[in-house]
């Protein structure tokens, strides 16, 4: 079966340097995508897999999004992928309990870190307001496993390092085009246009790279606060 790939809730720039805005004007959220696909090859037998990508919404409004776009209920969701870790990405994600959530484990090692050393630095200051906020994070990052290079049937790993330090996206092969989820190494289409990266990025020369990497191989962009747009870059497929 070849993958079932639905963008659920369009994502936005809290806010977007393309449109002269200096400060946030907005709520930023990442566009959140479905992907319903058979378990990898080589597991026979293993039930299909229903991917959810960055899911920004608070719960409420996911769940609603997803009976619309999808007619899914967060109970069917079986896994959840995070592209990054940054918290626009992940508002919704306690709505998925049941589900197995997904990192890239270049980005989960490097939010460990630092995350495990402010927790410290917030003890040891008795700052009790902020040593809960961190282990509340903490627990979200704990709770998320390092995501396998292949996530389902013809659903795969891509990583797009630079905006942070592991932005992993996943690759969809289908039989007519390559679908390139990129999270914020691509944010909009603007952006593709304009050569833009996202602000902020943690390393700009690796953001370039994994910027004009995506752009080489995808022939649909799925960026990370934007609807899917067809790769004009690219000959018609």
């Amino acid at each position: 079966m070849e993958p079932d790939v639905r963008v659920i809730s369009i994502g936005a720039l809290a806010a977007n340097a393309i449109w002269n805005e200096k400060a946030p004007v907005r709520a930023g959220h990442s566009t959140s995508v479905l992907i319903r696909a058979d378990a990898p090859s080589g597991r026979p037998g293993d039930p299909p897999r229903v991917i959810l990508v960055d899911p920004g919404l608070p719960p409420d409004a996911l769940a609603a999004r997803l009976a619309e776009r999808a007619n899914c209920t967060p109970e069917q969701v079986t896994h959840v992928f995070l592209t990054s870790f940054r918290p626009e990405l992940r508002r919704g994600i306690t709505l998925f309990e049941r589900a197995t959530w997904w990192i890239g484990e270049r980005e989960r090692e490097a939010v460990g870190v630092p995350l495990a050393a402010a927790a410290k630095r917030a003890m040891e200051a008795q700052d009790r307001e902020a040593a809960g906020a961190i282990q509340q994070e903490l627990a979200i990052l704990q709770r998320c496993q390092p995501a396998p290079d292949h996530l389902a049937d013809r659903v795969d790993l891509f990583p797009l390092p630079g905006v942070t330090p592991g932005l992993t996206g996943l690759i969809i092969s289908g039989l007519r085009h390559t679908t390139l989820i990129t999270g914020d190494a691509i944010p909009t289409a603007d952006h593709l246009a304009e050569g833009k990266l996202f602000n902020p990025t943690v390393d700009v020369e690796q953001a370039r790279a994994s910027f004009e990497e995506a752009v080489e191989i995808a022939d649909l962009i799925i960026p990370g606060r934007d609807n899917w747009f067809v790769n004009q870059t690219k000959k018609a497929f």
